[in-house]
Order: structure tokens, then C-alpha cells, then sequence
């Protein structure tokens, strides 16, 4: 009897260990095998390589091109010199038509918002009025232009008058004022309806309105109801 069970016992037990043993196959097939993904290339060009010209100085190269070690204790106003290189996908040359990457550039020492206004551009406002006192200010977002060197950010904020134009003549008014000014030529010329239409019912305030805005335009006080500057 003890025999039999014994016999039995190992049957069931090679009966049981085959499917096990097929299955951890299976699995140890899986893990040496791991799927395979391919590396997806960057073949993306940065923004910047539109600005910079192909085998040019690298000297002449705008800004946006090159990476400087910027001197901060060089004296403001004087000239200095720092040491560039150009970042990549830049192509230039030196003097002697040679491929250059480390190079360096001359340029005044001074922040960039320091610059002159010829220097940058600024953005415009369109909501503030430039007939105002005091004289109104607007927040400007500056951006340095690609020739010009300079230290720290290249756009940086600025508070700016407001300055713009929406074409009215100084002159032009001025005539209307005193040809027409009685019939409010004047007024309605620079988009003031509700004061043209008061000079065209009262006859000019019986000429000496007519009288007080020839003077007013004359000296700029009253300018385009947009709050514009003359040209």
C-alpha cells in the first residue's frame, strides 16, 4: 500500500511540473527578448539658424548666433572685449576665409535698456493719450536690434511716453481753424464732434470760440480727439 502511494505521488507530481515548467519557459523567452524601439532621430533645426548667415565674419554675426562670456567689471562706456563662440548649426569664417568657432567681438560697455533709442524698437500703445497733463506713459516691451551688442536681456520692459501719430497736420488745423473755424472745421477735422457741432449752432460762440481754439491749436494745447500727436 505504501508502495502505491508513492507511485501515484509521482506521477501527479511530473503531471503538475510540465506545464509549469513550459509556462517559466515562456516567460524567460519573453524577459531575454525585450521589444525593440527605435530612437527617433532629431533632425529639427533651430530658430535662430534663420538669422545667421552661412560662412559669413563671425564677428558680423548677429547676437542671437553666438554665445559670449559677458564681462560684467568692464568700465560702462568704454569699449571691451569678449570671447564668443557660435552655437551650433552656425557656419562662419575668420579674416582669412578659415572655419572659426571661439572668436571674439568689440562692443561698447553698456545694458542693453541703457542703449539709444535708435537702437531698439518698442512696442506701440494704442489706449493712452498723448494730449494729456501730465503726459501720460505707457509700459513698452523693447527688443534690441540684430547688429547691436550689448549687455543682459536683449527685450526688456520700458516706460515710454506716449508719442504716436494717427496723420492729423498740425497745419491742416490750424488753417481750418482760422478759414472755417466758425463752422467748426476745425473741431471736427480732428475727430471732436460734440465741440464742432457747439461751434456750428453757437456761429463760432459768436467768433470768440473761433477765436480761443486758432490760439489753443496754435500753441498744440488742443490736438486729435484720439490723443495722437500732429505730424
Amino acid at each position: 500500500l505504501y508502495l502505491y502511494f508513492l507511485i501515484v505521488g509521482s506521477l501527479m507530481t511530473t503531471k503538475h511540473s510540465q506545464p509549469q515548467s513550459a509556462f517559466a519557459k515562456s516567460l524567460t523567452s519573453t524577459s531575454t527578448n525585450p521589444p525593440y524601439f527605435k530612437a527617433a532621430e532629431s533632425t529639427e533645426i533651430p530658430s535662430y539658424v534663420t538669422k545667421c548667415p552661412s560662412n559669413g565674419l563671425c564677428s558680423k554675426l548677429p547676437p542671437d548666433c553666438m554665445t559670449c562670456n559677458t564681462n560684467y567689471s568692464c568700465v560702462y562706456g568704454k569699449m571691451a572685449t569678449f570671447d564668443c563662440k557660435v552655437k551650433p548649426y552656425v557656419h562662419c569664417v575668420d579674416q582669412n576665409n578659415n572655419q572659426q568657432e571661439n572668436f571674439t567681438i568689440n562692443m561698447t560697455c553698456q545694458f542693453c535698456w541703457q542703449l539709444a533709442t535708435t537702437d531698439y524698437v518698442c512696442t506701440n500703445s494704442t489706449s493712452c493719450m498723448t494730449v494729456s497733463c501730465p503726459r501720460q506713459r505707457y509700459n513698452a516691451t523693447c527688443t534690441v536690434l540684430d547688429h547691436i551688442h550689448c549687455l543682459g536681456n536683449r527685450v526688456f520692459p520700458k516706460m515710454l511716453y506716449c508719442n504716436w501719430t494717427g496723420g492729423y497736420k498740425w497745419s491742416t488745423a490750424l488753417a481750418l481753424s482760422i478759414t472755417l473755424g466758425g463752422f467748426g472745421a476745425d473741431r471736427f477735422y480732428l475727430g471732436q464732434w460734440q465741440e464742432g457741432l457747439g461751434k456750428l449752432f453757437s456761429f463760432g460762440g459768436l467768433g470768440i470760440w473761433t477765436l480761443i481754439d486758432v490760439l489753443l491749436i496754435g500753441v498744440g494745447y488742443v490736438g486729435p480727439a484720439d490723443g495722437s500727436l500732429y505730424i
